[in-house]
């Protein structure tokens, strides 16, 4: 069983991350970083060298290995689960969540990552702010089908969402009782 975090870019999919995989000592990976590493370019150059199908058919490839561990902490690409395969495969041995965060949040969170502000697509400063609306109302119902939660990071510190993350996924985490275990009346 994984744990794979889902919903729309800067919604604190690779920090709540790193969170869960110190508390649960389990792997990080982060899909869009793997891909820049196989493709040796950041995602920016992908997008503008051989545009966004080379980019999502890297992620189709990447989604299919990843979803082969177990034991680990999935950050995705935020549009990773349109493709209906991607989003069957990661929900097969993981435990989907949808980080969500208001727009102004998202376009705030965006122009203050300088590192990641410098290797992802660019968007318009005129009409960034809408664009984020737009994409992320587009996204909604494919993050909300394929979630199997949904914690908002809107002005919540990456420690208190991993917490609630925790929270939710205990019983999913927490391996079976054996039968007949515990002391009940049949015990000798």
């Amino acid at each position: 069983m994984n744990i794979v975090l889902i919903g729309y870019r800067a919604c604190g999919k690779s920090s709540v991350g790193r969170v869960l995989a110190d508390r649960l000592g389990w792997p990080l990976l982060d899909t869009d970083l793997l891909i820049e590493q196989r493709c040796g370019m950041t995602i920016r150059d992908l997008f503008a060298d051989r545009a966004e199908d080379a980019f999502r058919a890297m992620e189709r490839r990447i989604v299919a290995e990843v979803v082969r561990l177990d034991r680990h902490i999935l950050s995705t690409g935020g549009g990773a689960v349109l493709d209906e395969d991607n989003a069957r495969a990661l929900k097969r041995n993981g435990l989907l969540v949808w980080l969500t965060a208001a727009p102004e949040t998202v376009w705030r969170r965006i122009l203050t990552d300088r590192p990641r502000l410098a290797t992802r697509p660019d968007f318009d400063r005129d009409r960034g702010l809408q664009e984020i609306r737009d994409t992320i109302q587009q996204r909604v119902p494919s993050y909300r089908r394929w979630s199997d939660a949904t914690v908002d990071t809107d002005t919540r510190a990456p420690e208190a969402v991993a917490t609630d993350i925790l929270e939710l996924v205990k019983d999913r985490l927490s391996p079976p009782a054996p039968p007949n275990a515990g002391s009940g009346p049949h015990d000798s």
